[in-house]
Order: structure tokens, then C-alpha cells, then sequence
């Protein structure tokens, strides 16, 4: 069992890693890449989330929003390709993988993946 703190680090390094797959993987227009990218990015973290905290609620860039999570406790926030045109071109570094945790509206973890840089930057 995880906490929160590894919790977010591990969703957010599983996404990484399997970004930086996919970019490696066959050439891909660049737009498809990035589509790709952020829908299976997401749902590789949603699935990682809801496995080990179903009870929390989540919001996400890539999903449509539940309206349950309004009145939840705990919601975790995510970004699982943030730089998604930067993320279709070969050269560029600056993407990223973020997963947040919020505790009634107040920020509880995060991290923060830079998959192209191999930098996770995670709270303790």
C-alpha cells in the first residue's frame, strides 16, 4: 500500500515511462502522437489511481469531469501530457506528466514527471 506522496509519483512515472515508449515506437504524424499520448497516458493513471484509492474522485484534462467529485472529500487532479504538441515533435524536451492530490480544496501530493528530461519531482 502506498501513501498519497508515492502514490502520485508512481502514476506519474508509470506515465512517463509509457510516453516515452510511444514516442519511441514507430513515426506517427505528430498530432496523432500527441492524441495518443493523452488518452493512454490517462488512462494508464486513472486506472493506477482508482486501483489503489477508489473512493477518491479525479479530474482530469483528458476525461469529462464527474460532477460527484464536487462533493468529495479527496480528488486528484491530473494532467497526463501537458505539452501535448511539444510532446509530437521529436526535438522538444518540455512536456510533462502532472498528478495532484487535493484534501477538502487544499493541495495534499503531487508529481511531477519531465519524461523527455528523466526528472520526477515528487512532494516527500
Amino acid at each position: 500500500m502506498h501513501d498519497d506522496h508515492q502514490l502520485a509519483a508512481l502514476a506519474a512515472a508509470a506515465a512517463a515511462a509509457l510516453l516515452l515508449e510511444l514516442r519511441g515506437a514507430a513515426a506517427q504524424d505528430s498530432k496523432a502522437l500527441g492524441a495518443r499520448g493523452d488518452a493512454e497516458s490517462n488512462a494508464l493513471i486513472l486506472q493506477t489511481l482508482r486501483a489503489a484509492r477508489p473512493e477518491d474522485g479525479v479530474l482530469s484534462e483528458e476525461s469529462v469531469p464527474a460532477p460527484s467529485r464536487l462533493t468529495q472529500h479527496r480528488v486528484w487532479i491530473v494532467d497526463p501530457l501537458d505539452g501535448t504538441r511539444e510532446y509530437g515533435e521529436s526535438c522538444r524536451e518540455d512536456w510533462a506528466v502532472h498528478v495532484a492530490l487535493s484534501v477538502d480544496g487544499q493541495p495534499a501530493a503531487a508529481a511531477v514527471a519531465l519524461p523527455a528530461r528523466e526528472e520526477l519531482f515528487a512532494t516527500p
